[in-house]
């Protein structure tokens, strides 16, 4: 066996601990502690969505500096809303089995109250930077939690690794070379190139690109799907039940799906419910902070709301394959091809628009953890951090676009796992600071 090879058995081994017992714990046990304590805050918020909107309208000549609340939503939501939520939810599908579904409504519903957490925190704890906004994140308020100076730091480096979101350029360089037949060198290249031009103008640039791009986005997206869904109506009822009755007792081998046990669906719909949403991993406190309004939880509330779409992507991704059948039937597909396989059924010429629409969702998302790597990478180094982890961005998006997709989404799994550890611990320590109003 190869070093390479060695080296992702071993990731895999860990990450499967991890998620099967760390990660599920922590999740579900710090978003019910949550709910209780804020008496299910997070349904209170989401029936109430015009006055989250009223809050945010700010006062003039007192919140005037930093970026609008909106444009900071569409950013938010530019990354968690990506090809996580259209391919890495349908590999969680074809492990765990259709009770994975179960699971990732489960962690994302208590997790919409740690994303508030974490963005109260980030907001609560920032700081003015030299370039007319702010700086926040896990690094800040981790201050605030330990007095001990290497857990900032170790949040920031984890933060860099995180940031450079090679999972989902691996799928674009493929997709884009599959479906165009494009020379694979010259589309890493030109990827690179847009990434580092949109994430060198900051989260101001970054809040403009996908406030542009993601409401198209999201909405075409979710009519094709549910209009899959709709044409197969009749399977929806006998779909839920399985999702439901899979989640607590596994799924038995079928078809082309091998089973899948409790663990395996709780494990795979968890981890992938964090990757999506990014729940507890800190990329949104350090993208919200940079918000106009200086009031934590006017800013936190629509995190509720971006977790909320991210929802509903991800269930649409396997609500499509699952009630199409497409899950238990084509062992041979890449994880990629399933939801455009499944469109492919009712939509013509699905293969290029999948390709295209794989591009600007991956894109999105890519640019916006890039940007937070940008900021990190400045507070371990304001004078030479940027330049370095340039120089790491532009390595690790080349020499990961080589390796398969299942094997380069463990390097994501396990950094945003690491990550998710050290911020519940803040989190946790700094819970009488977080207001649910």
């Amino acid at each position: 066996m190869s070093f390479p090879d060695q080296f992702f058995n071993t990731l895999m081994i860990i990450d499967d601990f991890y998620w099967g017992h760390i990660g599920f714990t922590l999740v579900v046990s710090m978003g019910i502690y949550f709910t209780i304590k804020s008496k299910f805050f997070q349904f209170r918020v989401l029936a109430n969505f015009g006055k989250t909107l009223r809050d945010l309208h700010c006062q003039k000549g007192h919140d005037d500096q930093g970026i609008s609340p909106l444009r900071l939503y569409f950013a938010s939501v530019g990354g968690m809303i990506g090809l996580g939520n259209v391919v890495g939810v349908v590999t969680a599908l074809l492990i765990g089995g259709p009770g994975a579904l179960f699971w990732l409504w489960t962690a994302s519903v208590f997790g919409m109250l740690i994303k508030y957490s974490e963005i109260y925190l980030g907001v609560k704890f920032r700081v003015k930077n030299e370039r007319g906004g702010f700086d926040g994140g896990p690094m800040y308020y981790l201050k605030h939690a330990f007095n001990i100076k290497t857990l900032p730091i170790l949040a920031a480096i984890l933060l860099c690794i995180y940031g450079v979101e090679v999972y989902q350029f691996v799928i674009i360089t493929d997709t884009l070379t599959n479906t165009f037949n494009f020379n694979k060198i010259v589309v890493i290249i030109g990827l690179i190139g847009l990434i580092l031009y949109t994430a060198l103008g900051g989260v101001n640039r970054l809040a403009t690109v996908c406030t542009v791009l993601m409401p198209a986005f999201m909405v075409i997206y979710i009519l094709m799907c549910l209009y899959v869904i709709g044409i197969h109506l009749e399977n929806l009822g006998a779909v839920l039940s399985t999702v439901i009755s899979s989640a607590f007792s596994g799924h038995a081998a079928v078809g082309g799906f091998a089973g899948s046990t409790f663990i395996l669906a709780a494990q795979n719909g968890i981890a992938r419910a964090v990757y999506s949403g990014d729940i507890g991993i800190g990329y949104d406190a350090t993208i919200q902070c940079e918000t106009r309004t200086f009031h934590p939880e006017r800013q936190a509330r629509m995190a509720i709301f971006a977790l909320l779409s991210d929802i509903i992507v991800c269930t649409m991704s396997m609500m499509v394959v699952l009630i199409t059948g497409l899950w238990a039937t084509s062992s041979a597909l890449l994880p990629s091809e399933y939801v455009a396989t499944a469109l492919s059924m009712h939509f013509p010429y699905m293969n290029y628009f999948m390709a295209v629409f794989f591009f600007l969702a991956g894109f999105t998302t890519i640019i916006a953890f890039f940007t937070v790597g940008m900021k990190c990478s400045r507070f371990l180094s304001a004078k030479w951090g940027e330049k370095f982890y340039l120089v790491y961005g532009i390595f690790a998006f080349s020499f990961f676009s080589f390796f398969d997709q299942s094997k380069v989404m463990l390097i994501m799994s396990l950094s945003g796992g690491l990550l998710m550890l050290l911020n519940l611990a803040g989190i946790i320590k700094l819970r009488k600071e977080i207001e649910f109003k």
